[in-house]
């Protein structure tokens, strides 16, 4: 009985926290963007500054004036990073107010529940650097969005960043290399990019799953240790970052040999090891901690200085939030830009809206216009590129804050193409869809 009681107070407790953050115009005739997030549970340090940042910029979208004057509304659905309730949010917001215009999953678990549904119920799916790498061919997910960031984009540039400090690909040939992954279809992401790449350079892979929230990785450190590979790529989330980079000083790993995703290189993985972690770096999903940039002194002014900001003033502009916040940029601009077919200032449907995501042409000259200058480059999606840009930077933990350490890079596609295309191919068969053909693109 007294577990029942806990139950019922926890579901009434989330429910009082959905209500609280539903967005004031929530139940006008507004463009809805629900959110799925985790402020609570082993992965809330990282979720929550996205989260913010998410839903500051949608904010920050009212404050000018919304898409072409329809105003934004949102609702946050708590989903822990559980997958099983990601559907149960998903399956709770998808009809409120007036439908939901695009989801944002916020997990690779949760995209793979959603893909299937998605196409049934016509509404578009942004997984901005998460997801299906392979979801990056518009001709078989349709409804699927990687907006300029997948794993095998971010695994390429990493093998391109560590080839270039040992002096070219070519040196790779020999070394070791070791994937420390969160055990999930996350972190399994890249094992096929990775394993192309080691096989075409000559250099070993090793693989190393770290069971979920990855806490105790000892025995995975050990194995590092005894193998003494020349670089180590860490695919963690939560705190399983910070536990890599304590077992890593604890074992004497160099941290300059360790190298992160994009989920694994943020304020929260590095904040309490400081010192410890100096040297590390991180691939970059094109932006990193971006404080001067003209969005964030823009956020700090129409949204946090008129006393709505949704988390403290002092992360805005840190990594995660300012992933939060392109995330919702893109959420945005693809409706604006399916206003331009289906009637501007006009709220549109989740299959008008996939159209605009479908069609997104965010040239360098409208991303300095919403304030992401020098932060992002051009992003263009078409009927068979649904990714759209496939840059990016690297920067490293001087050990109180991130810096940029290398220049741009830019994934090689004559290694990601016939990948993405045999990946997805193989989910074809699997699902029995065929490939679009070219009357469907303009649907």
């Amino acid at each position: 009985m007294k577990l029942r009681n806990l139950a019922l107070s926890v579901s009434v407790a989330c429910a009082t926290l959905s209500t609280a953050l539903v967005s004031p115009a929530a139940q006008a005739a507004e463009q809805f963007f629900p959110a799925l997030v985790y402020r609570t549970g082993a992965y809330a340090p990282n979720g929550v500054p996205f989260a913010n940042g998410y839903v500051d910029y949608l904010k920050l979208t009212n404050a000018r004036g919304g898409i072409n004057g329809v105003m934004v509304s949102w609702e946050e659905c708590e989903t822990g990073y559980a997958t099983d309730k990601g559907v149960e949010c998903y399956e709770r917001l998808k009809g409120k107010n007036g439908g939901a215009t695009v989801f944002q999953p916020l997990s690779t678990g949760i995209t793979f529940a959603l893909t299937e549904k998605a196409p049934v119920d016509k509404i578009p799916l942004i997984t901005a650097g998460y997801g299906r790498s392979e979801s990056a061919d518009g001709a078989v997910f349709k409804w699927n969005f990687p907006i300029a960031g997948t794993y095998y984009q971010a695994a390429d540039v990493l093998v391109q960043h560590v080839g270039k400090k040992e002096g070219g690909l070519d040196k790779l040939k020999g070394k070791k290399l070791a994937l420390v992954y969160h055990d999930s279809p996350y972190g399994k992401e890249p094992i096929p990019l990775l394993e192309r790449r080691a096989k075409e350079l000559g250099f070993s892979l090793e693989l190393l799953p770290v069971t979920h929230p990855g806490v105790e990785q000892k025995a995975t450190w050990l194995k590092i240790r005894q193998s003494r590979p020349d670089f180590v790529f860490l695919w963690g989330w939560g705190v399983m970052n910070s536990t890599a980079l304590k077992e890593a000083q604890a074992t004497g790993f160099s941290r300059d040999k360790l190298y992160g995703v994009w989920w694994s290189g943020a304020e929260p993985d590095v904040k309490d090891v400081g010192m410890g972690a100096k040297g590390y770096s991180a691939v970059t999903m094109q932006h990193g901690a971006e404080y001067d940039s003209d969005v964030v002194k823009e956020i700090l002014d129409k949204v946090h200085g008129k006393g709505q900001g949704t988390g403290p003033k002092e992360e805005v502009g840190q990594v995660l939030y300012m992933r939060g916040a392109m995330a919702a940029m893109f959420a945005v601009e693809g409706a604006r830009a399916a206003q331009e077919k289906f009637g501007k200032g006009k709220v549109v449907t989740g299959e008008q809206a996939r159209w605009g995501y479908e069609n997104l042409d965010l040239t360098q000259a409208k991303l300095d216009a919403l304030g992401f200058k020098g932060v992002m480059r051009p992003v263009k999606t078409s009927c068979n590129d649904h990714q759209g840009a496939n840059w990016a930077r690297v920067h490293t933990w001087n050990g109180s804050k991130w810096e940029f350490s290398s220049d741009w890079y830019q994934a090689d596609d004559k290694v990601l193409g016939p990948l993405v295309k045999e990946m997805a191919d193989k989910y074809a068969a699997e699902k029995k869809i065929e490939r679009r053909a070219a009357s469907d693109c303009d649907s």
